[in-house]
């Protein structure tokens, strides 16, 4: 990997320098309250080094994720504007391409969405002019070539962004996952964030493979962490969320921090079991720092953005690099 900067963004800094990275993230709202973006996000700030906005995360219709990535500018907070393919042509995302970057915008994270199927509007029909794959390439062209995807010159300034993908090391076949994120890297990928992770085996195997391939030498791998909330979150991951590997030892974990606490000491089981939850995040962020290729952790601690500066400060992760 070169140290030129493509985008300049203050990820992009800290990765080139070398140092552990640490992202968050933050669903916006239901609703065109700005003052629930800010309240996240002050529970983010200082803790990492930039926040992926999600765009209508599940098909759900939210507020815009270029919007919230502006908010967070004016608060000093970098964002990593998501993408998605779904509710977009080409034309309409090379447009807010254009716009993101103009307004600030340096880390972009191209996904090809989850399908309207599983959200609140499923009749509504989807776009998918492209995918994830071709989005990548489409950003990367724009900002090297300096051309739109019909081959146009850009007439001016081009966008320019640090690369984002997505990764998901435990989906099936686990043998084919190197390979296709061999695929986004020469799409465009600069920097990739993975899957949740938990079954850290398995993920230090995806790992080795990828750095076997050289694959690990030409992009910025961020390892997923999110703490679990409760043993029914713990066992619904573990059982009806396609693509996750929950081992069954944390399952247990997190039944047994609530253990002998009454049921009507709610406020007693919810402490001890969010104790639990962090503990095991913890000790996921330990086990991947210390795996050779694995730059960061992206922290995802969607509502319960609260959590982020304990897991943090116990992580070792405090306080973050200042870049100039």
């Amino acid at each position: 990997m070169t140290n030129t900067l493509k985008a300049g963004s203050n990820l992009e800094k800290i990765l080139t320098a070398g140092h552990f990275a640490a992202t968050g993230e933050l669903g916006p709202p239901q609703s065109a309250d700005p003052e629930v973006i800010r309240e996240k996000a002050n529970y983010l700030k200082g803790y990492v080094d930039s926040v992926n906005i999600t765009d209508n995360q599940t098909a759900v219709v939210r507020m815009s994720s270029m919007s919230v990535a502006v908010m967070l500018l004016e608060m000093g907070i970098e964002p990593n504007m998501q993408m998605t393919c779904r509710d977009r042509n080409r034309i309409a995302i090379q447009s807010d391409l254009l716009g993101a970057s103009a307004l600030g915008i340096k880390n972009l994270l191209c996904l090809t969405g989850d399908h309207q199927t599983f959200g609140n509007h499923p009749t509504a029909k989807n776009v998918f002019d492209l995918d994830s794959m071709q989005l990548l390439r489409m950003v990367k062209d724009l900002r090297d070539e300096k051309k739109f995807m019909c081959g146009d010159p850009v007439k001016g300034v081009e966008p320019r962004f640090f690369i984002g993908a997505a990764a998901n090391p435990f989906a099936d076949p686990f043998d084919f996952r190197p390979y296709r994120l061999a695929k986004k890297i020469a799409a465009g990928a600069d920097f990739i964030q993975t899957q949740i992770v938990f079954n850290v085996p398995k993920f230090r195997e995806f790992v080795k493979r990828c750095g076997d391939m050289g694959l690990l030498d030409e992009v910025y791998l961020l390892a997923g962490v999110s703490p679990i909330r409760t043993f029914g979150a713990a066992r619904y991951m573990a059982n009806f969320v396609p693509g996750m590997d929950v081992p069954q030892e944390y399952v247990d974990r997190m039944k047994s921090a609530v253990e002998g606490i009454p049921k009507e000491e709610k406020a007693r089981r919810r402490e001890a079991s969010e104790r639990e939850g962090v503990q095991i995040c913890v000790e996921v962020i330990q086990q991947v720092r210390e795996m050779p290729g694995v730059a960061g952790v992206h922290i995802m601690a969607i509502e319960w953005e609260e959590a982020v500066d304990e897991i943090t400060k116990q992580a070792g992760l405090q306080p973050r690099p200042t870049m100039d």
